[in-house]
């Protein structure tokens, strides 16, 4: 179930690159909200722009011009030092490379973002356990990355990145480099839990067989966005 209140939203949003007559827009005049229970799907081609968007929408990149708020906080006018604790515990992000910290189990890279705020040792061991619990992983706690499959690595990534209950979940591309039965089951996955969990979450893909799990479909291209021609299926 969505809510009418935008948790996420940008206006006006471009990224240039370059300069005159050499200019790039890898993101051009975007405006966009996200709300909490809404999967938003984003499709485009490589180089359309997607990752520069969700870069400069979770703060790890700042706007040529344009505006983007959290709530009522401005990101792009925030102090990095500030923006750095808002995505310890605002935002959750998944990568197409999983990002795990190699040397550690499952349970540990989970555990990683509740030790960046300092949660009490107690409530972190029973944190961790409810999410490796709630994406299929309760067996596993004790492996290390190079001992999962890819499908399991991903489940071990999108925990960690609900561990502190962030508002915003973002993920690029998060099954690239699953084949389509796992990626297919990692898409439920997170659509399942943006919704029991009242997550807000914008999702990038390239593959169409994905899409049907949207909410809301969006497309962009040469750094443009629009409503996308085709139902994502709901």
């Amino acid at each position: 179930m969505t809510d009418d209140r935008a948790v996420l939203r940008s206006a006006g949003v471009t990224k240039t690159y370059g300069s005159a007559p050499n200019e790039v827009h890898a993101v051009a005049d975007v405006s966009v909200e996200l709300h909490a229970g809404e999967l938003l799907m984003l499709r485009g081609p490589s180089g359309s722009g997607k990752t520069t968007l969700l870069n400069i929408l979770g703060g790890l990149d700042a706007p040529t011009s344009g505006r983007v708020w959290l709530r009522d906080t401005e990101l792009t006018a925030t102090p990095e030092s500030e923006l750095v604790e808002m995505r310890r515990r605002e935002l959750g992000f998944v990568f197409q490379s999983f990002a795990l910290l190699p040397m550690l189990t499952a349970a540990e890279n989970v555990e990683v973002p509740l030790r960046l705020v300092g949660m009490p040792v107690a409530e972190r061991t029973a944190r961790v356990r409810e999410l490796l619990e709630s994406v299929g992983l309760s067996k596993h706690a004790a492996q290390r990355p190079d001992e999962l499959s890819g499908g399991q690595r991903q489940r071990v990534g999108i925990a960690r990145a609900l561990a502190n209950r962030p508002a915003v979940l973002i993920a690029d591309e998060p099954t690239g480099q699953l084949d389509s039965r796992t990626g297919a089951a990692m898409m439920d996955l997170i659509a399942a839990l943006v919704h029991e969990h009242a997550v807000a979450a914008i999702v990038t893909t390239h593959d169409p067989k994905l899409l049907g799990r949207a909410d809301r479909l969006l497309e962009i291209s040469d750094g443009r966005l629009t409503e996308a021609t085709v139902s994502p299926g709901r």
